[in-house]
């Protein structure tokens, strides 16, 4: 009867042992949640900004599911496209680690309307910049005038010259933040292709497809390459109809480069709806008006990669 109850001490430790070891692996693999904003992103690798303004590498695959949560308590979830995932954007990745300490995602969230604005960042900066550029020529104005008058208007100057140091100010901050945005991690613009449209479409001229799966070709031998697709419109029309337009174009564009040129949608920018913003024609011309009507696709390589200073 010992040499029994001797056994059965023997077996429970062992069972308790494993059972141990099991509940350890079990632990090691379970998911974990991340949430911070998207520093910057090369192809499958995203780099995040943690709430506790730690880095974290994270690697997108294949499987990972990308959305955006909706609603008052966050309950409802819409699919969206990896290539949602920009810079500046404030997720949540749950994944687990991998060998080389990379959060290996399942699923990456964002709430609201978070897309959007970061999206409207540079738009918003642009008008901002224009703002700028109305006060300096203003400024000129009053210069000119001040050198016409006396000595008693020295005070005056002052006080203009005082004005000028933090309108230059104002300009240096500006067009730092749109550099950080406009360059995308310093980017080097390798390739570019301008895809023109008829008023009011938002139908790829077929023209254009040869042009577009070139410089598919041409991407996809560079190292790190991404591609950056930005739609444009005139400003005929309202500000919401021409802002829906410049999404469409985009999004047209983007579907022959992932579908005819096979552009994996990791090496894929989100499309970049940018209205009635960056005019490079006079729209009140025609002329003017078809060459705002567009999408710019540009092939994009990190000077880092490339080796550029």
């Amino acid at each position: 009867m010992a040499h029994f109850n001797s056994l059965r001490t023997i077996n429970v430790a062992a069972v308790s042992i494993i059972g141990f070891a099991l509940l350890t692996t079990v632990s090691a693999a379970q998911s974990v949640n991340v949430q911070g904003v998207i520093k910057g992103r090369n192809g499958e690798m995203m780099v995040l900004k943690a709430e506790d303004s730690t880095d974290v590498n994270v690697l997108l695959t294949d499987s990972t599911q990308v959305g955006q949560v909706q609603g008052m308590f966050q309950a409802r979830r819409k699919q969206m496209s990896m290539a949602a995932l920009i810079p500046g954007l404030k997720v949540k990745a749950e994944g687990t680690y991998n060998d080389q300490k990379q959060l290996v995602a399942t699923s990456v969230s964002f709430k609201g309307n978070d897309l959007q604005d970061a999206v409207k960042i540079e738009a918003g900066l642009h008008e901002t910049k224009v703002r700028v550029q109305q006060n300096e020529e203003e400024l000129e104005k009053q210069n000119a005038a001040l050198k016409a008058q006396n000595q008693a208007l020295q005070q005056q100057q002052a006080k203009l010259t005082e004005h000028d140091t933090k309108i230059a100010a104002h300009k240096a901050s500006v067009e730092a933040a749109i550099a950080r945005f406009g360059q995308l991690d310093d980017y080097y613009i390798f390739d570019e292709v301008t895809v023109y449209f008829a008023h009011g479409k938002t139908k790829v001229d077929p023209k254009y497809t040869p042009q577009l799966l070139a410089l598919a070709d041409k991407a996809k031998p560079i190292n790190g390459y991404m591609i950056e697709v930005k739609g444009f419109a005139s400003t005929v029309g309202s500000t919401e109809l021409n802002q829906q337009l410049s999404e469409d174009r985009a999004d047209a564009v983007t579907n022959i480069l992932v579908q005819q040129g096979h552009i994996p949608l990791t090496r894929m920018l989100a499309p970049g709806a940018m209205g009635e913003t960056h005019q490079v024609g006079d729209d009140k011309t025609e002329k003017g008006q078809a060459e705002n009507r567009r999408v710019v696709v540009r092939v994009l390589q990190n000077k880092a990669i490339a080796g550029i200073p």
